[in-house]
């Protein structure tokens, strides 16, 4: 088959298939977070952790009980690997040690899921279970509750308060994640990824030898890495592994469990603020950055531009052949538009400009449609700036579903905005300016030296701040200086957002709703959608070009 009609297929299936989802999903969750009922196991929850589930939080209460929860979360999965040799289901493997314990806490409880690790011969089934795939879970509804709360202060008016973030916390977790994870797990069985408690097996191999295999609770794991947008692997090659990921059309199951819930946020969104216009368009900026991204990268590992990729007639380094150049493409750009992390290609085997397209997917800020929850807060953060431009281009104060958007809220939306540039930037900087970390890192990390070996590094600090996970699996990560400048990197890229959102959830909330007028931008049309991706073009192109010019860029013209 043609490889243009077979990326049309590919595209056209997944569109139709996210098409049926949307309406039905965001119309459901936008019910779970707006009813005032509680099912009888939450109400035994609340009452078994002493929470009022009637009572409303103002910002600082709900962004308190963000730390609070991920601390507890931080020092729980911190513990389990500390005390994995004591633990069932060990599988003999020793305790992890003390700087990889702190990263990968952190890790998974920013949703980033960044492993600095073989994860088959460093995990027993006790800590992914009990520790890994808890916190997919969790963090995943965190993300939610946080999107959902600045959504009710575009929603609400005069009001003090952005709801409960436990009562949030608990009904994303049982009504929607584990419920969908279920079925998840289910289809992923029948497509043979595994689900056992084997261990380790000695197999023949053709050439004659022996190697061993893992085995594991595969499957289960599998369903929530994805659907939540986690994307931490149960084995090193992660979804490039034939035990997570197995057939071409799982593969393509696995990129729709990745896209349904954040392309679906946006009917919550319009449902709950009382206009579903307002959620096609915020649909439609995501769509616009995904379907650019996947047909970007698929072109540019089908030209296989590079020696090579030239000689070998294709972009095939690192790829499987169960999914070849469009069905790792599609997965690539998923997971880098998202917060998902996961991976059935190697990113560092990929011509240089589409490995430059995966991490500039990251820069943009994962909108596209983002992770579970970030990627909406993310794009109506950048909506707030849009129309806020829009106002001084017309000289009008700017508003947005009706609030105005004075300094209080355009700082806040700045903060957020620099955040993960900031980190990335300085991280990156760091690495490379300060003479003993630079002989770490260029003298054990950096197996590719020169303009590929930064941007290596680049992708890394790129992928933690942003909360993705994804690597160039070229650099060895598992040293005391990346153990703690990405572990530091990926707590801040999730907390300080976190904080400038319901911030700004809380002045929206506050005000009482202006009448619209003829004045009024409307933002549900197709000039404020054009408005609104080029704002994610300026505001990431000014901030990324010269970092990606010394990387990638470089690289790719040569």
């Amino acid at each position: 088959m043609p490889p243009l009609v077979l990326f049309a297929l590919q595209l056209l299936t997944l569109a139709l298939l996210l098409a049926v989802l949307y309406r039905p999903l965001g119309d459901y969750m936008a019910t779970v977070y707006s009813s005032t009922r509680h099912l009888r196991v939450e109400k035994v929850i609340y009452r078994l952790t002493g929470v009022n589930q009637d009572a409303e939080q103002t910002w600082p209460i709900y962004f308190r009980s963000v730390l609070a929860f991920s601390a507890v979360g931080i020092l729980a999965v911190y513990g389990l690997q500390r005390l994995q040799a004591f633990l069932p289901f060990a599988l003999g493997l020793p305790a992890v040690s003390e700087q990889l314990s702190f990263n990968t806490a952190i890790s998974f409880v920013t949703n980033t899921n960044w492993q600095s690790y073989s994860p088959e011969a460093t995990m027993g089934y006790s800590v992914q279970l009990l520790g890994l795939a808890v916190q997919n879970f969790l963090s995943a509804a965190v993300g939610i509750a946080v999107a959902v709360a600045l959504v009710r202060g575009l929603a609400r008016a005069a009001s003090p308060t952005l709801g409960n973030f436990w009562v949030d916390l608990v009904r994303g977790s049982l009504r929607i994640l584990l419920p969908f994870a279920a079925v998840a797990a289910i289809v992923l069985l029948a497509g043979g990824v595994i689900q056992n408690f084997a261990g380790f097996q000695d197999v023949g191999t053709l050439a004659g030898g022996t190697q061993s295999i893992p085995g594991g609770p595969v499957a289960s794991q599998e369903a929530i890495k994805l659907l939540g947008t986690n994307g931490g692997g149960f084995f090193n090659a992660n979804s490039a592994h034939p035990f997570e990921n197995p057939t071409a059309w799982v593969n393509l199951v696995e990129v729709l469990l990745m896209l349904a819930i954040p392309f679906a946020l946006p009917r919550t969104f319009g449902r709950m603020v009382g206009d579903n216009r307002q959620g096609y368009a915020i649909l439609a900026a995501m769509g616009t950055f995904f379907v650019l991204s996947v047909s970007l990268l698929s072109a540019l590992e089908l030209g296989g531009r590079g020696t090579a990729p030239v000689l070998a007639g294709g972009a095939m380094e690192g790829k499987e052949q169960r999914f070849g150049e469009l069905g790792s493409a599609l997965f690539g750009t998923t997971s880098t538009l998202t917060s998902t992390g996961a991976v059935n290609s190697m990113h560092d085997s990929y011509t240089a400009l589409g490995g430059g397209t995966t991490m500039l997917n990251m820069m943009l800020g994962e909108l596209a449609p983002g992770g579970v929850g970030s990627g909406l807060y993310g794009m109506l953060v950048i909506a707030i700036l849009a129309v806020f431009i829009a106002g001084l281009m017309v000289g009008r104060t700017p508003e947005y579903l009706g609030k105005k958007l004075g300094a209080r809220e355009i700082k806040l939306a700045s903060l957020y905005i620099l955040t993960t540039p900031t980190l990335v930037l300085v991280g990156t900087a760091l690495s490379f300016g300060i003479p003993v970390i630079r002989e770490s890192v260029i003298g054990t990390s950096i197996l590719n030296p020169g303009l590929h070996g930064f941007s290596e590094v680049l992708y890394a600090f790129t992928s933690a701040a942003n909360n993705n996970g994804s690597a160039f699996a070229g650099l060895t990560a598992n040293t005391p200086w990346f153990n703690t400048a990405l572990g530091v990197a990926m707590l801040l890229g999730r907390l300080l957002p976190i904080l400038f959102v319901l911030a700004l959830a809380g002045s929206l909330a506050a005000q009482e709703k202006v009448p619209v007028t003829a004045g009024t931008l409307p933002t549900h049309r197709p000039l404020f959608v054009g408005l609104l991706c080029g704002t994610v073009v300026i505001v990431s192109a000014l901030t990324y070009f010269p970092v990606l010019a010394l990387g990638p860029l470089a690289e790719g013209l040569l």
